[in-house]
């Protein structure tokens, strides 16, 4: 045999996706469930705020910091992990993102204060971010066909499921246990995706020369852009907005930093981020319904368990195992969307889910100041079986017409419109809740003191039937007021939740415009062989 065609043999590259089926997808699960573990952590303390905040001696402001700090430095990393999955190959950024979070998850149950805290789970955070948007670039690279049908489905429920499902597992946890084993109980799983991760994920190839031709001050932009915009969100409905200096020098940090970052983006040699991606304009819109989905998402994540805990009074198990119905409706819807994505208009399906999602916003806008499990089982439901909906379709939409490195970049994209979406979601139902709340206050004091008698009747009729606990009058009188303010404010906030979701449910609605301008991708599907 002549050498010629010796050399030809050798140097023929393997194509992933003619690799069998059972090895794709043990890959494709090793990633998924990493991923699952890095989106899982963004809400698993939810539940169980109130006991971290115990545990750390930590005000209620800053507890909060608690979720911030993690959000915020995954917002960084996610747009990131496509430049260091290509100068380090998907197999050892993964392995290394994966061996970082369990450690830092120990660090985090390992915390003394709210400021150690804070570090931990921003250094989480951070590391964990690049897990989420490989999954998806990986996916679509090994998959073709019906097998890539199935994709957009399972990843949507994992990145809807997991945020989802983190305050139940987080509550359940912290009733058994303790909080601390809400981080401590990441470490087997951290430990088997590190190890399975170096064993299996082998399907592309490192550039390390990309780290000496990194443009630091892109990635500098972008951090600060990111995370002076995250602060701006999370500061801002505690401090006045931008009546507060602190907030305003974060606001202009930010906004030059982004325009700095788009400059490098488009003009640098060696961008951190490619932004050409959004070119496509049906990949555009697909961000536009991702920034849409995330707000609803985590914002309606975060809502409930705050109505819960304050209204209620529930404890992080209650509030835990009241809110995992909405998973139980994504882990059906997810079999009916897969198979109705390949049938179906992926405009269709969107027009369903967000209606679907915005009627489950309008029943549950109706709160009761006494409502529990069953009176939130039908909005919750509704809400997880519409949202996939949403989910899959907008997927499948953004990736399927890219190839290459651009997919690496659009997923990457991609999933940091969903977690900003999601930012800006908590941050702005905040601000809702807060002014609404105030709003509300004011209105109840105006109506008991435009009613006059009957008011002072009812108060003098409460003073009297307290009076036989204290004999003192006027501690009678006091617990009375005392009682009906504490009436007032939970009522106050009661119409305060409501109205945020009515506000939530019309946002969706009025995101239905978008649909009519959005065309599927059309394209050559992915190359494996493009990304090596």
């Amino acid at each position: 045999m002549k050498p010629a065609n010796i050399s030809e043999s050798v140097a023929a590259p393997v194509n992933p996706v003619d690799w069998p089926t059972g090895r794709k997808f043990l890959i494709f699960g090793i990633l998924a469930f990493g991923q699952f573990m890095a989106l899982l952590d963004i809400q698993i303390v939810a539940a169980s705020l109130n006991e971290v905040q115990a545990g750390l001696s930590a005000g209620p402001d800053e507890v909060s910091w608690v979720q911030t700090a993690y959000l915020m430095a995954e917002l960084v990393m996610i747009p990131f992990s496509a430049f260091l999955a290509q100068a380090m190959s998907t197999r050892w950024l993964f392995a290394t993102s994966a061996g970082l979070f369990t450690l830092s998850s120990i660090a985090c149950g390992l915390a003394w204060d709210i400021g150690s805290m804070s570090a931990f789970r921003a250094i989480q955070g951070f590391v964990g971010g690049a897990m989420v948007p490989s999954v998806f670039a990986v996916g679509f690279m090994l998959f073709q066909g019906k097998q890539r049908a199935l994709i957009p489905a399972i990843l949507g429920m994992v990145s809807v499921l997991a945020p989802t499902l983190g305050p139940t597992v987080g509550g359940i946890i912290t009733d058994a246990m303790n909080w601390r084993w809400i981080f401590f109980v990441n470490v087997p799983p951290g430990i088997i995706v590190t190890v399975l991760t170096i064993a299996f994920v082998k399907i592309d190839s490192a550039d390390p020369g990309m780290f000496a031709r990194i443009d630091w001050s892109h990635l500098l932009a972008m951090a600060v852009a990111l995370g002076g915009l995250e602060y701006v969100l999370e500061e801002g409905p505690r401090n006045d907005w931008f009546g507060d200096p602190v907030i305003l020098m974060s606001a202009w940090f930010s906004l030059v930093a982004f325009v700095f970052f788009v400059e490098r983006s488009l003009f640098s040699k060696n961008p951190i981020v490619r932004v050409s991606p959004f070119r496509n304009p049906t990949f555009a819109f697909a961000c536009l319904f991702n920034i849409v989905i995330g707000f609803g998402i985590y914002a309606s994540t975060y809502l409930l368990p705050v109505y819960l805990g304050r209204i209620r009074d529930f404890d992080s198990l209650q509030i835990g195992t009241t809110v995992f119905v909405v998973g139980v409706g994504q882990l059906f819807s997810t079999v009916v969307s897969a198979r109705l994505s390949q049938i179906v208009d992926p405009r269709y399906l969107i027009t369903v889910g967000l209606t679907g999602f915005a009627s489950s916003m309008w029943m549950t806008s109706y709160l009761g100041s006494d409502w529990g499990f069953g009176e939130l089982l039908v909005p919750q439901l509704v809400r997880g079986l519409f949202v996939m909906l949403c989910i899959v379709p907008s997927v499948t939409m953004a990736l399927s017409g890219f190839q290459g490195p651009e997919l690496r970049s659009a997923s990457g994209l991609f999933n940091l419109m969903r977690n900003l979406g999601g930012a800006i979601g908590i941050a702005t139902v905040n601000t809702w809740l807060q002014d609404n709340t105030r709003i509300q206050a004011l209105r109840f004091g105006e109506a008991l003191s435009h009613s006059g008698r009957p008011a002072r009747d009812v108060m003098a009729a409460l003073a009297r039937q307290l009076h036989a606990m204290t004999p003192d009058p006027d501690r009678a009188l006091l617990m009375a007021q005392g009682l009906i303010g504490h009436i007032v404010a939970r009522e106050s906030l009661t119409i305060a939740f409501n109205e945020v979701f009515r506000l939530m449910s019309w946002m969706f609605f009025f995101a239905l415009v978008m649909v009519p301008f959005c065309r599927p991708a059309k394209g050559p599907p992915p190359s494996p062989a493009d990304s090596h």
